[in-house]
This record gives structure tokens, sequence and C-alpha cells, in this order.
């Protein structure tokens, strides 16, 4: 009979989890005092290694930004001598400095155990063929994915980023049953197989797709399902906590459990930097408990979320959270409204008669801020002039009733906006600066 656990820690209840976690923020806490970083953190805040007797505790320590990241750069937030690390990753660094996250040779192993977890938890096993079609080198998603699934067993294919017509060869010949790739890709692929002629559920053994990296709506992952014939299952992961593995969707498809034998997890009100109760959308913040070489406390994400209250079918006690609702940093700002870019994906998802990608466009006419929707159409001919304008006028309306200012809606043809390798880039931002 298959096991319904990767490893043990996965099955924990709530009182094993917290006791689990307290443990190793008391390690963490004493570890992190090798770092330069937080003993100057410490000392300034009057907290010492002694105070945290519960995980209420945790909240004496002062938040860690990206911005102590890039003002530490490169190595000045390791917790052990550089002769011990044997990876680093890091961000592009095109705002500044980049980010540099260090690993021991634990920590890889470790972060490959929990993306191995993830994958078992969504029915992957090592008789399925596993392609990544994310970026190697750098960004995390490739390596990260690939260690993964390499310690559960799978056959391997990294196929690495782009090249759609080889994505597909290496779909058929080598029979791949689980496939990774970020939302707005996995739409690409459906699109060229469409081009080619080919069938994903008669020419493709293809099972699980994994997604993540983006912020989608659930409409969007609907639509990618039904294109591709397989269940999706929503990943998140950050270069900062390790990579993909932090937290993932089971089998119930109804939030993604956060592995708190790796993390705590806290949610926060970005403006006040208090709590929110459960249930409550806010700001998330993660302190890590299972690394060595770069433990961050009471790390501010800027990922968006919610923990989802209850208990899980699945079994798993681990805390869930919700689909990621953007970041807050990416919020649009517009004749003071609050503006999410994936308030407006959720309204176009639901016409059929549009294609997956759309461009918000802001710019600044004759001294006021205005909102372009541009998104491709599939259904509808370009010069069927009248079932345009009325399309157009049904999302605009829609639109409004959501994000509670009137957009302009463009209709524009199928594969005419520019297209990424990478995440989707779906704002433009061209408003004059005062």
């Amino acid at each position: 009979m298959d096991k319904q656990f990767y490893n043990q820690e996965e099955g924990l209840s709530r009182s094993e989890i917290e006791a689990l976690q307290l443990e190793r923020l008391h390690s963490t806490v004493e570890h992190c005092m090798g770092s330069a970083f937080y003993r100057k953190r410490f000392a300034d805040s009057n907290v010492s290694v002694s105070d945290f007797k519960t995980l209420d505790d945790l909240r004496k320590i002062p938040f860690t930004t990206k911005q102590d990241l890039r003002d530490t750069y490169p190595f000045g937030m390791a917790s052990v001598p550089l002769d011990r690390c044997v990876r680093l990753h890091s961000s592009s660094g095109t705002t500044g400095n980049p980010t540099v996250i260090l690993h021991t040779a634990r920590d890889l192993d470790q972060w490959a155990n929990a993306v191995a977890r993830c994958l078992w938890m969504v029915g992957c096993r090592p008789e399925d063929v596993f392609q990544n079609t994310s970026g190697y080198g750098m960004f995390t998603g490739g390596l990260g994915f690939q260690y993964g699934a390499e310690r559960l067993g799978m056959l391997t294919v990294p196929a690495a980023a782009g090249n759609t017509l080889r994505q597909l060869k290496f779909f058929t010949d080598f029979g791949t049953t689980v496939v990774h790739a970020i939302p707005s890709y996995a739409a690409r692929i459906f699109e060229v197989m469409q081009e080619k002629g080919i069938d994903p559920r008669r020419d493709t053994s293809l099972r699980t797709l994994v997604i993540g990296a983006e912020p989608h709506s659930e409409d969007t992952r609907r639509r990618i399902e039904d294109m591709l014939g397989v269940k999706a299952y929503n990943s998140f992961g950050m270069s900062e906590m390790c990579g993909p593995g932090v937290a993932f969707e089971c089998k119930e498809q109804n939030g993604l459990h956060i592995w708190e034998d790796y993390y705590i997890v806290e949610i926060i009100d970005p403006d006040t930097l208090e709590p929110v109760p459960d249930g409550q959308v806010g700001e998330l913040v993660l302190t890590t408990i299972n690394r060595e070489a770069m433990p961050l406390l009471r790390y501010r994400t800027r990922d968006l979320t919610r923990i989802l209250p209850g208990k899980c079918p699945c079994g798993r006690e681990h805390l869930r959270l919700d689909r990621m609702k953007g970041r807050s940093d990416d919020m649009i700002i517009l004749k003071g409204v609050n503006i999410f870019p994936i308030q407006i994906e959720t309204i176009l998802m639901q016409f059929e008669e549009l294609a997956s990608d759309y461009l918000i466009i802001l710019e600044t006419l004759e001294d006021n801020d205005y909102m372009t929707v541009k998104v491709e159409i599939k259904d509808i001919p370009v010069d069927d002039y009248a079932k345009l304008k009325a399309l157009e006028k049904e999302i605009t309306r829609q639109l409004k009733d959501e994000i509670l200012i009137t957009p302009r809606v463009r209709l524009v043809p199928k594969d005419s906006l520019p297209k990424s390798e990478g995440k989707a880039v779906r704002v433009k931002d061209l408003r004059k600066q005062y």
C-alpha cells in the first residue's frame, strides 16, 4: 500500500509541530549569533537568546527586510564561515545590490527533502518522468525542483526555459508525466500544441502540472487544467527562504500547506506591522528554523495572503496559506484606489473569448492618470466590430465593479502582446513622476 506521507514530519499533530518549532527556534536564534548582522540587531534591541520561552516571544525580534540583505551584500548575514558554504543563489540586482542566499551541504539536503515532500503530496512517484521548464543558474526554480525530483526518485528532464518545440518533443519522446512551469508559460505550451496539431490528452502522458512564481487566479488554474488535461498544483517559494518547497497544495487544492518544521509563519498588517487574525489577508512573514548557512528571522516577504482556518481533509495539520494575492510592493495606486493585478486577471479569465495574456498600462494624459487593459482575444474575428465593442463594454463594466475605477479595455489579436520566457510582465507603469 502506498504510504500517505513522504516523511514523519509531514504527519505531525499541531502540538507536535509547535513543540518542534520552539525547539528549533531556540537553536536557530543561538546559531544566528554567528552572524554579525544579528549580533548587532539583538544588541540594539536589548534582546538575548534566553528571552525566548514561547513562540510568541518571536515578536521581540525586529523584522528582517530585503534591504537588510542588500545592505550586508554579499556575505554579511552568514551565520557560518564561508568555507562551510557550498552554493549561493542571487537575485538579478537590477535595482541595486542583489540579494545573496548561502547554503551549506546540509541546507541543500534539507531543501531537496522539502521539494520531494511537496511532489509526493500531489501523487508524484519514482515511476514518473519529471520535466522542468524553469530556468537554472541563479534562479532557484531550476535546481530546487531538479534535486527534489531526483530525491523522490523520478527520471528528470532538465529542459530549462524556452524552446517550446523542444519541450513538446521531450513530452512525447520521453513520456513526461509531470511538468513544472510558470502559469503564463503553461498557456504558451498549449498554444504551440494547437499550432502543431498536438492533443495533450491523446499525444502525451501528461497528468500533473506544478505551477508557481507568478500570482494567478483560480480561473487561470482551471483554464490551464482544461487546456492541458492535467491537475495543476500551486507552489510557493522564494530564494530568501531557499526557493521552491516552502508551501505546496495537496490533492485537495484548497490552500498551500506550509512546512512548519522549516518555517514559523506570521501574517501582519503591512501598515501597522501588527498580527492579523487567521482568515484575514496580510503580509506573510517567515522565520527559517531549519537552515545553517543563513537563517533569517522574521523576514518580510511582501507577499499578501492569509491563513486558511480549519483542517484539511488530507490529514496534514501544517497551516494552509491561501494562494498569493500579489505583493504589497506590487500594489497599483490609481486615483487613490488600491488595486492588485490579480483582481483584474480574475475578471478577465471569466470570459471564454479571451486568451491568457494581458497587459495593464498606466499612463498620464493631460495631468490625469489612466489605466488601459490590453487583453488578447481568441474566439472573435478582429474585424467583427460590433461583437468586439460589446465584449469590451461588458469587461469594462465588470472591472469597474471590482476595482472601483473605469479602465480603458482594448481587445488585441492573439499573440500580439510581448511574450517572455521568464515571469510574465503584467503591468507597465508609464505615469509621470512629480
